[in-house]
């Protein structure tokens, strides 16, 4: 055996005799105070002290707490707990004594963004921690996926979700459904020349006959929309000037200075029913239009042909 080799063989040894000395001493603490929490024993919380407190070990320390950080949420999601004080605190050591480790990222939006009991109910430190593994991993789609929906189901921001699947849809490799996405996201924000712009986008990129049909059908709901806005919007000026809702579609385009009735995608007049609201003639025509509906109205499935 050379130098080089005992050297290695002792150095193992050591760590292993070391690790196991751990896990005793853990266990017998464990015995000891059973009641102990883990903010009793958690005595550094700054990733920037404990990276160096690590000795080059940034991998090794980053495992171990993120198990922590695992462990940590699944026993107070298990025992029906409101308060996860710690888990931002071991997400964020975890992440900078390793900031690739992507999996940490991923998991650690779902655990910090969600209400109690289902999650931490941080949902600002699950777009910070988000935002730093998009720092570090540019190139992940996944992490851009991840942030977009915390915005979209946490915070209801659709501006903020279509802008981060659009970034994402521009990583390499990124699922052609990131852009679909964006394109949604930015519809339901009412931002029409972006939701117009990524639609285009999937329709002229896409090879699947499916996904094309589907930005097709968004095409057309948005020029729906638009219009359907455009209308309404003349509505309202209408009461502010006269007090009262225009009698019909004629009197509303004639205060407007507006000539001919105007038409959805297939050639059919907007309606406008007794309580001002603009109405499509046929809503089933246009499954993903988000205006020109009665109230109550639930929309048929899109069909779609091969």
């Amino acid at each position: 055996m050379t130098a080089s080799q005992r050297t290695m063989f002792i150095a193992a040894t050591c760590l292993a005799l070391s690790l196991t000395g751990s896990v005793v001493a853990l266990r017998a603490v464990n015995q000891v105070r059973p009641q102990a929490t883990l903010k009793e024993t958690l005595f550094i919380d700054s990733p920037k002290v404990v990276k160096r407190a690590s000795l080059g070990y940034d991998g090794l320390m980053a495992c171990i707490y993120w198990t922590r950080a695992v462990q940590y949420f699944g026993n107070h999601h298990a025992w029906g707990y409101d308060n996860y004080d710690l888990l931002a605190p071991l997400l964020e050591i975890t992440t900078h004594l390793d900031p690739n480790l992507v999996v940490a990222y991923q998991f650690g939006s779902s655990f910090l963004a969600p209400a109690p009991p289902n999650g931490a109910g941080e949902p600002e430190r699950a777009i910070a921690l988000m935002q730093y593994g998009i720092e570090h991993n540019p190139d992940d789609w996944h992490l851009y996926y991840d942030l977009g929906f915390v915005y979209y189901t946490e915070l209801h921001d659709y501006a903020k979700a279509a802008e981060t699947f659009a970034r994402g849809a521009r990583a390499p490799k990124a699922h052609p459904f990131v852009q679909i996405l964006a394109a949604q996201m930015a519809q339901h924000a009412g931002e029409y020349e972006t939701a117009r712009t990524l639609w285009t986008g999937t329709l002229a990129t896409a090879r699947e006959n499916l996904i094309r049909q589907n930005a097709l059908g968004h095409l057309r709901a948005l020029k729906v929309d638009e219009e359907v806005s455009r209308l309404e919007s003349a509505v309202t000026r209408f009461g502010q000037r006269t007090g009262r809702l225009p009698a019909n579609m004629q009197e509303l385009l004639a205060a407007e200075g507006l000539h001919g009735i105007p038409v959805d995608p297939d050639g059919h007049p907007y309606k406008l029913d007794s309580e001002g609201r603009v109405l499509v003639a046929h809503p089933d025509d246009f499954p993903f239009i988000t205006k020109g509906t009665p109230p109550g109205y639930k929309p048929a499935p899109p069909k779609f042909h091969e």
